[in-house]
């Protein structure tokens, strides 16, 4: 237990930080004002001032912030004149009187970060370690006492090569197969162990039990390692990173839906407890199997956080393009209670995620719904 807490602060912290050193480093290569940088939340423990900017350790050990100069709550931004008089060049670096297009790099800087950690991270695995993936032989696992396969002499580590000269690749082709001669007789070719050819005949039953299927056997396919070289992995890295957050885009949007149309709490979304609990699923897994969770959470950080909800980098980013589109600032007052409406709501959200986590985990209940 102790190992999995430590693992999943280690992990916020890292995502946190890469997001937060995506802001620091855009603001400070665009002459922006650096106040802070603080490594994990306030209150501060210690700091440590280098130029202009104070790099602190904060008390509680989760994440990290940036504080840029001129930037207030609302993303507008305001200063504060020490000594009755503002010099002209403070102004000029100042977050809120900086272009648009600057001000819209540095908001979306963080999520940039967290993508590409994930990018990063998948393209180590597709191009060093290798990333195992479903191959194209068929094998039987499992056969089922009394049921068509066995009554046929079909034998566990049989290989499905083809039916009725069908060429079968994966398991659910063979499902699909099956299903469409229900009640008919089928001649497999298959190879056994010592990889001896054999033809079978089954006739798949048509009422069956739910947890068996029409043959009555248990089947998976193969698992090869794919490897791709070390200027190709960065290619299929991003490509793969594309997809996921195209997945977990289509998750949101299908968890908004149940929450709007059916008022239904969405299965299998999981917060602070329930992540810390898949953490240790992952840690008991290996190495890999946390950074592969790692790439995942960066890119659902990187996805969460450009969506256009007030106080997410996507809520301010959202306000600069109103004001690059309009011309004209949106009001700072109502930017302010935008943003505190909606962390108010994420934090509602948040707290009804845990809720429901912790009675998860104290039920026995898993964190994702069986298929």
């Amino acid at each position: 237990m102790l190992i999995t807490i430590l693992v999943f602060l280690i992990i916020l912290t890292v995502l946190v930080l890469i997001h937060e050193a995506g802001h620091f480093f855009v603001a400070k290569k665009l002459g922006i004002r650096v106040e802070e940088f603080g490594f994990g939340l306030p209150p501060r423990a210690f700091g440590i001032k280098r130029g202009e900017t104070i790099y602190s350790i904060n008390f509680l050990p989760i994440g990290g912030f940036v504080k840029l100069y001129g930037e207030d709550s609302a993303g507008g931004g305001k200063l504060k004149v020490e000594s009755g008089k503002l010099k002209v060049e403070d102004a000029q670096r100042a977050f809120f009187s900086r272009p648009v297009w600057q001000r819209a790099l540095v908001v979306i800087a963080g999520v940039v970060m967290n993508f590409l950690l994930a990018v990063f991270i998948l393209t180590y695995f597709y191009g060093i370690s290798g990333v195992q993936t479903p191959g194209d032989k068929v094998f039987i696992t499992e056969i089922v006492k009394d049921s068509p396969a066995q009554k046929a002499g079909l034998k566990t580590g049989d290989q499905i090569v083809t039916i009725n000269s069908e060429k079968i690749t994966s398991p659910s082709q063979l499902v699909s197969v099956t299903k469409q001669h229900l009640g008919q007789k089928l001649a497999l070719r298959v190879l056994d162990k010592s990889k001896k050819e054999r033809n079978v005949e089954v006739i798949p039953r048509k009422n069956y039990p739910s947890d068996q299927g029409p043959m009555g056997v248990g089947i998976t396919s193969n698992v090869i390692t794919k490897k791709y070289s070390l200027y190709q992995a960065p290619f299929v890295g991003l490509l793969e990173a594309l997809k996921y957050s195209w997945l977990i885009l289509s998750g949101l949007a299908g968890i908004v839906y149940q929450l709007l149309v059916h008022a239904q709490a969405p299965k299998g979304v999981a917060g602070p407890v329930g992540i810390a609990q898949l953490t240790g699923q992952f840690v008991a897994i290996g190495p890999l199997a946390v950074l592969s969770f790692v790439s995942l959470l960066s890119l659902n950080l990187a996805i969460l956080n450009i969506l256009p909800i007030p106080a997410l980098d996507g809520g301010r980013l959202f306000f600069i393009l109103i004001e690059a589109v309009t011309g004209r600032k949106v009001s700072t007052k109502f930017e302010s209670y935008a943003h505190a409406i909606g962390m108010a709501i994420l934090l509602a959200l948040i707290a009804a995620i845990t809720l429901s986590d912790i009675i998860r985990f104290i039920s026995g209940q898993p964190i994702l719904p069986k298929p």
